[in-house]
């Protein structure tokens, strides 16, 4: 008797699904990127803003901030599942730098609820200063575990430290983008020069990283960075910011951000050119040398997909019903 093809321990569902999967996490990390990119860069930007303003920044995504995070845990769920090694490898391999990571997450996590707790100004002005931190040392950290996996080089390294220094400056342009977006008036006009100068310093730090990368050759990856499909991401980045800039000159703050968000995706896709068809590039772990068993992959392809569609579908709903812009009187606009 055949077994039906999705319960197969010799043959996957399609030829493809180890690649497929492969796109899976990497888009599970572009959308987190993206969507908790801003939260940091909105964290970033609390520091510069007074009384008032801070309410109405975390008016604009206090509806979103929580559900963001999902998917870094998706992230992590999805690269379990699929390349198990790999996960492993990252973790014991940067297990420090996953810790802080942590912490950082933590700080930022909790400070905006332990600032309501007390009607002190010191205690009040210490949770701010802990917020502001985590939502900055929580991207440099992650853009650091990052460049360390994709260069192979250690954590305490040019390559490693200038993909960090991007993840934040990436972070501020988006997070100004989306205040922006969800605002009017004087704040409004202090986000767009927010942004337009944290997306220069994105830019350049893209090119000052390239060039060092380029010099060094870490794993190789010089011939990977001249192939034209990196050297397209890369030209499609700058294009896509300096476009941002002048929508956020003129006022096309929704656009802009849009733009942000498709900087963050264009990084992802660098990532993943400059790793496919490895998977590890320290190691020389392809993604067929990675992956999991067919009868493993067959079935969490049938049971966690469908879920990953289901948690697409509730983010489409959950910013459709706060797209609307804050009231800045009384920090509650958009929902």
């Amino acid at each position: 008797m055949t077994s039906p093809l999705m319960l197969s321990t010799e043959q996957y569902l399609v030829p493809s699904l180890p690649t497929i999967w492969f796109g899976v996490v990497l888009f599970t990390l572009a959308m987190y990127v993206a969507l908790d990119g801003f939260d940091f860069g909105i964290g970033m930007l609390y520091a510069t803003r007074d009384e008032h303003d801070r309410e109405t920044l975390l008016a604009a995504f206090g509806p979103v901030w929580d559900a963001n995070e999902v998917w870094l845990v998706a992230f992590g769920t999805t690269l379990l599942a699929a390349f198990p090694p790999i996960y492993s490898r990252l973790l014991s391999e940067h297990y420090l730098l996953a810790i802080a990571i942590v912490m950082g997450l933590v700080f930022r996590g909790v400070s905006p609820e332990l600032r309501e707790q007390r009607d002190d100004d010191d205690w009040q002005r210490i949770c701010d200063r802990l917020f502001v931190f985590g939502s900055t040392i929580t991207p440099l950290l992650l853009g650091t575990l990052v460049g360390s996996w994709i260069f192979g080089t250690p954590a305490l390294s040019a390559p490693s430290l200038l993909t960090g220094i991007g993840l934040v400056a990436l972070s501020l342009a988006s997070g100004a983008a989306f205040v922006a977006a969800k605002t009017r008036g004087s704040l409004a006009a202090d986000m767009v020069r927010y942004g337009t100068a944290s997306t220069l310093s994105y830019l350049g730090g893209v090119v000052v990283l390239l060039t060092v990368v380029l010099w060094t050759d870490p794993v190789g990856v010089r011939s990977l960075l001249l192939t034209p499909s990196a050297v397209a991401v890369v030209l499609g980045s700058v294009l896509l910011g300096v476009g941002g800039i002048v929508l956020a000159r003129r006022g096309r703050h929704r656009l802009w951000f849009a733009s942000t968000v498709g900087l963050s995706a264009l990084l992802v896709a660098l990532v993943a050119r400059l790793l496919y068809p490895t998977i590890y590039p320290a190691s020389g772990l392809t993604i067929e040398g990675a992956v999991v068993s067919p009868l493993a992959l067959n079935l969490v392809t049938v049971l966690g997909l469908p879920v990953l569609v289901l948690v697409l579908w509730y983010f489409k709903f959950l910013y459709d019903v706060f797209a609307g812009p804050i009231d800045e009187q009384g920090a509650e606009g958009g929902y």
